[in-house]
């Protein structure tokens, strides 16, 4: 690393590395800071963004992309409107999803794969991942000057092969996602078309209840009716008097009942001279997971398809408050790629069997979210079927002059960037998830067990720290797993089944992790070859295609042929991840694909593994990817608090766009950019910056600016 440090700032500050050669253009020589108080300013602030409001479990991330999950801003509570009741046991509006503090991370790949998908990384490439694996519970505060220290154990992007640029630009320092309104993510569907949220209204439907069956029932009589529904209660049956007795008012009553209570049914009933309506349970159980068929019209599709905006909430947390409030289970809904929390993301939704008129109504309860776009349809949705994503992203306090941003944002719209797999790919901390994911492909299981399990540095949660001195001082599982107050991370995984399958079953243990995250390790470690190969590819033939090189022909690779040379360019030439049924290029690059997979113990020949989930088949991913539809501004604000351009909420409601100064105290660089699936907007960025995104360089330069 170069002795001089420059004030690179992706909301801490980052540091340029040494200039590649070649065919890809030096880096700018970086400049120390002249202004000591003015990096110390900055630095200070970035640092209480962070302490403030970052999770400091392992995986935090300083920069993410659409699917990643580091909050510097809380999210608004939700709001509960008297109509739109929740009862105790469901006020915990967080995920319950699977959760893991190893840092499996990510936004592209894995943890969308199909249940029941036989190759682990079958459609890899077309597929999205949701990041938001983060533990349940309520984090432990840390010492705020404990931070720095904390921070430094991870990886930086030399340690996963990401060194290369592919652009002569000068690069400069701004501010990425210094709110999270500063991101946003409009998916772009399987028509090509970029989702907008721009139509509230819900379609007409004779079928439809009155909006009546949302406030003719108590805030008592709906907890009532939710304890019954949830079999939580030892009576059969709840009772609720018609106070106005008119045949109107029952069906009223009748159609609320079963619209908001899946499983439940109805009868009238006379007690004393009182109508009573009586619920009771139809089907059991059962009928919780399968919302009725009978109450569904005929002629309307099975599917209510929805876009859904949210904030600062990734998809499966979204999914699963809107289950809560439905009371209906998450698998219900279905969409075609996870999205980052700490964005503003509109994606599409489909779920299955409730109508536009109660998703409509949660408009009115939850705050952070809206629903809009409603049509009927005979399909879900299927992961994978988004054609990409639009970025719409500001760059903050910029120092760039007019030119050099215009050169960056030239150079990304014509040559592109190199498609790495990004930092949130590998983890932050001292135990990488790739070596997790190298070990399985080993077979080493003694070994995986000590990697997720054994101490390390880093920032973690108190009860992990605690669980993680009790495996090393006893290795009781049962005596480690009491020290976890959360169980459904993946050490409290892990240690519940080596607990039921003993210390001699590691792969029976380790099998309980649910599936999709078990394959996360293993795809990092693919990601981790490839970056790798991919820098020495373009170390050793630069931004040309030679013969040799692999291109797409259908889903087909096939070789370029010195004669073929002239009929590609860089943007076809893809690379392999390592597997079974793929070819490597027929050059030098593959001696370095065997010599890297030989150094790990793993023959690059026989990538089958024992155990079939672990099977590695390949795929292919193109070394440099140009964005579509990128366009770019530059503007001047006094306010770092105002938000530089409008939502799809803010024009709903009839917002005017904010109106800029032609000179001000900050300048912002605000881009545009469309990337096709399992590509990292952070990369993108990357490019245009010239910085190193890894947390473990940007706290190296904070502990230093802080003496």
């Amino acid at each position: 690393m170069q002795a001089g440090t420059r004030c690179f700032l992706l909301r801490v500050f980052v540091q340029h590395r040494k200039p590649s050669s070649g065919l890809l253009a030096a880096l700018p020589a970086p400049r120390p800071c002249s202004q000591a108080p003015d990096c110390l300013k900055c630095f200070l602030g970035a640092l209480k963004m962070e302490v403030t409001g970052m999770s400091l479990k392992r995986g935090s991330l300083v920069v993410e992309d659409n699917d990643s999950e580091a909050p510097v801003e809380e999210t608004k509570k939700q709001k509960v409107s008297s109509d739109c009741y929740l009862t105790k046991s469901q006020d915990g509006l967080e995920s319950d999803c699977q959760s893991s503090s190893e840092n499996i991370p990510g936004p592209l790949g894995a943890l969308s794969v199909e249940k029941g998908k036989k190759n682990s990384d079958a459609h890899l490439e077309e597929e999205e991942e949701e990041d938001g694996l983060s533990e349940d519970g309520e984090e432990e505060e840390e010492e705020p000057e404990t931070f720095a220290d904390m921070m430094k154990h991870g990886l930086t992007e030399l340690d996963v092969g990401i060194t290369k640029f592919v652009s002569s630009h000068q690069g400069f320092s701004g501010i990425l996602k210094e709110r999270y309104s500063d991101f946003i993510v409009h998916e772009i569907g399987k028509d090509g078309q970029i989702s907008h949220l721009d139509d509230l209204s819900v379609p007409v439907d004779e079928e439809d209840p009155s909006e009546n069956v949302f406030t003719v029932l108590t805030a008592e009589e709906k907890q009532q009716l939710e304890e019954l529904q949830l079999f939580k209660n030892k009576e059969a049956s709840v009772a609720i008097e018609v106070i106005e007795d008119t045949k109107e008012k029952r069906t009223i009553i009748h159609q609320a009942i079963k619209s908001l209570f899946p499983g439940l049914e109805t009868k009238t009933e006379d007690r004393e001279g009182r109508k009573y309506i009586v619920a009771y349970h139809a089907a059991g159980k059962k009928a919780l997971a399968n919302p009725r068929k009978h109450s569904w019209p005929k002629s309307r599709g099975s599917y209510c398809h929805f876009v859904l905006y949210k904030e600062n909430k990734d998809t499966m947390d979204a999914i699963n408050v809107l289950s809560k409030y439905l009371r209906v289970k998450p698998n219900i809904f279905s969409y075609m790629g996870t999205k980052d929390k700490r964005a503003i993301t509109v994606q599409e939704i489909a779920v299955l069997k409730i109508s536009a008129q109660r998703l409509a109504h949660l408009n009115k309860c939850l705050m952070n979210f809206k629903l809009g776009n409603f049509s009927y349809q005979k399909n879900p949705l299927k992961l994978g079927e988004l054609q990409g994503n639009h970025f719409t992203v500001v760059l903050r306090n910029i120092t760039g002059t007019d030119d050099q941003v215009q050169q960056a944002m030239n150079s990304l719209r014509e040559i592109g960037f190199i498609n790495y797999y990004g930092m949130q790919r590998f983890g932050t901390t001292a135990v990488p998830t790739y070596q997790v994911g190298r070990a399985i492909l080993q077979n080493s299981w003694t070994e995986v067990m000590d990697l997720i399990l054994k101490p390390r540095p880093g920032a973690e949660k108190g009860y992990l720290v605690k669980c993680r001195e009790e495996w090393a001082k006893t290795k009781d599982p049962a005596a480690a797993l009491r020290k976890l107050p959360v169980k459904r991370c993946v050490e409290g995984q892990l240690l519940r089944g080596l607990s039921k399958y003993g210390m001699k079953n590691i792969v029976s243990a380790f099998g309980i992790i649910p599936r999709n995250n078990r394959l996360m390790y293993i795809h990092s470690y693919q990601s981790y070859v490839w970056n790798n190969m991919v820098s020495k590819r373009i170390e050793d033939y630069g931004l040309k295609p030679v013969p040799g090189d692999l291109v797409l022909k259908g889903a087909t690779a096939t070789y370029i042929e010195e004669e073929d040379v002239n009929n590609y360019s860089i943007h076809d030439v893809v690379m392999p991840l390592p597997g079974f049924d793929v070819i490597y290029p027929k050059h030098k690059i593959s001696e370095a694909y065997r010599e890297m997979l030989t150094a790990d113990n793993l023959d690059i020949d026989n990538m089958r593994h024992k155990i079939r989930d672990y099977s590695l088949s390949g795929a292919y991913r193109k070394i440099i990817i140009r964005p579509q539809n990128v366009s770019w501004e530059v503007v001047a604000y006094d306010d770092p608090k105002i938000p530089l351009f409008n939502t799809d909420v803010d024009n709903l409601e009839g917002k005017p766009p904010p109106v800029f100064a032609s000179e001000g105290k900050y300048r912002a660089l605000k881009m545009d950019f469309s990337l096709p699936p399992s590509t990292y907007a952070t990369m993108a960025i990357r490019e245009v910056l010239k910085m190193d995104t890894s947390i473990k360089n940007q706290t190296q330069l904070n502990t230093t600016w802080l003496r």
